[in-house]
């Protein structure tokens, strides 16, 4: 027998064939098994996310436009709204401006713009620009008033600032928030909350009373008044666009009919009309939105820089630095000196940031401030200060000795002029003790005649009290101070007089 027959692969063979087998079953029930499950997590978030089923179009058509008119009560809303915004803004107060975007009625035409775009309802176009212009110039005029006849209406406060610079984080917030709006009113059964959250965040309201004080202080001649108007009345112009625009899609993406004209060519010619409304009011946002991505991603690589490269490296003196975005440079500055390699290492480090490598690097050292002159002037610092504190002790041994003779004066005074067995100056610290708001306190013998012949002695009392103490509690604390005053002087015949 050969040595091939001595083994047999037959039986072999066959038990590989019946394992691939075995393996080709398995991977074909996992593959079901993953089909099923994806079938599964694709119908559960299809359920859990679709609401076009829950949407109500006519009623939601019909509150759209029942929020578009501008007259009446609404416009005495609307101008309620803006005092109470910009009292709060003047006073620095979030609650208050939150009060006043509650109470606002701007969103009814924002919401009009987006939905007659998308339902090519020229008519109701129309209405809402007006009215939204209306409202508009009536809010800058109120607001405009307000903080030019306002007393220091042209202070700047952080609730003003924080409306004149807009960023992609104003816009995120707008386009979501019109989203979660325009989708609550579409919904059956609107929901109030989410109307009142949007309002809030959205924040129209206070943009405009913004640029109201930017028009005040700009025509009384201060310096950025112009600039707060522009940047306020951008972050306006955001707002209603974006909210616009998500109701645009989201009643495109929800099929509303639209509308439908007997003329072919003029629907037509309306279609195209919107169309092209649509397209002119969303070329400045665009611009405006890429510039804001620009200048964030900017913003984002500079500080990355500044923190790492700069300020974490201890042998750096940093003092400040100036980033200008639109001539690509950098300037640092520095207190103490750079040295050629710091500022080589420095432009190096510089391009590992996508954003700003091409950006020129500007380096200012102060040569002057070398660590051996600082030394030098530490140490006759250190030295002055010496003088100084030797200077302020003998001032201190001078300040007690008159203090002292001060003192014994004032008693010498008291024993001359008065007969009564208490001080001045104890019944002062005793009165200052017992009533704390007291911030004044004097008393004197006076002589009175009623009759004018019979003489009597009156002890009057002068005080006056903390502006914080209101004239309530004034009174009552000044009965308590006299009871006090006559149980301290044994006499009844004590006067109060508040300065």
């Amino acid at each position: 027998m050969s040595e091939e027959s001595k083994f047999n692969f037959s039986e072999d063979e066959q038990q590989q064939v019946e394992k691939d087998k075995a393996v080709e079953e398995k991977k074909e029930a996992v593959k079901k098994d993953a089909k099923g499950l994806f079938s599964s997590i694709t119908n559960f978030l299809s359920e859990l996310l679709d609401f076009r089923d829950d949407t109500d179009r006519e009623a939601t058509i019909a509150a759209i436009k029942a929020d578009i008119p501008f007259k009446g009560a609404t416009a005495w809303i609307l101008v309620c709204s803006i005092m109470v915004a910009s009292v709060g803004l003047n006073a620095n107060s979030t609650a208050v401006v939150i009060g006043a975007m509650l109470i606002s009625p701007l969103m009814g035409p924002i919401l009009g713009v987006g939905m007659s775009i998308a339902l090519n309802d020229i008519d109701t176009l129309k209405k809402s620009l007006i009215n939204l212009v209306t409202m508009i110039v009536l809010s800058l005029l109120t607001a405009y008033l307000f903080f030019r006849i306002f007393p220091t209406a042209e202070i700047k406060t952080s609730e003003l600032a924080g409306r004149t610079a807009p960023d992609i984080r104003d816009v995120l917030i707008a386009f979501f928030g019109g989203l979660a709006l325009i989708i609550a009113r579409t919904k059956k059964g609107t929901i109030a909350s989410v109307i009142f959250g949007v309002a809030i965040a959205t924040a129209l309201m206070p943009p405009l009373c913004t640029a109201g004080f930017g028009l005040a202080n700009w025509m009384r001649g201060i310096e950025g008044g112009f600039d707060d108007f522009l940047g306020a009345m951008n972050l306006f112009t955001i707002n209603t666009i974006f909210i616009a625009l998500a109701t645009f899609i989201v009643l495109k993406l929800l099929r509303f009919p639209m509308l439908k004209y007997a003329n072919s060519k003029k629907r037509k010619r309306i279609a195209q009309l919107a169309s092209l409304v649509a397209i002119v009011v969303m070329i400045w946002p665009t611009l405006s939105f890429v510039k804001f991505i620009k200048e964030t991603r900017l913003n984002a690589d500079y500080s990355a820089f500044i923190e790492k490269e700069v300020r974490s490296n201890n042998d750096l003196w940093f003092q400040s630095g100036t980033p200008q975005w639109e001539k690509k440079k950098i300037t640092l500055y520095f207190n103490g000196e750079i040295t050629d390699a710091t500022e080589t290492d420095l432009r190096n480090e510089l391009k590992q940031y996508q954003n700003i490598k091409d950006f020129e690097l500007e380096i200012f050292g102060n040569k002057n401030r070398s660590i051996d002159k600082i030394s030098d002037a530490y140490d006759r610092a250190i030295a002055e200060l010496d003088k100084k504190d030797l200077i302020i002790t003998g001032l201190e041994q001078q300040i007690e000795e008159l203090q002292k003779t001060v003192t014994g004066l004032n008693q010498q005074l008291e024993a001359q002029n008065t007969t009564d067995e208490v001080a001045f100056s104890v019944l002062a610290r005793d009165a200052k003790i017992r009533f704390d708001d007291l911030s004044y306190f004097s008393y004197a013998k006076l002589l009175e005649s009623k009759d004018f012949i019979k003489i009597d002695t009156l002890t009057v009392a002068n005080i006056e009290w903390k502006e914080s103490v209101n004239d309530s509690v004034a009174l009552v604390k000044e009965g308590e101070l006299l009871q006090w005053l006559k149980q301290k002087l044994k006499t009844e015949k004590i006067s109060i007089k508040r300065n």
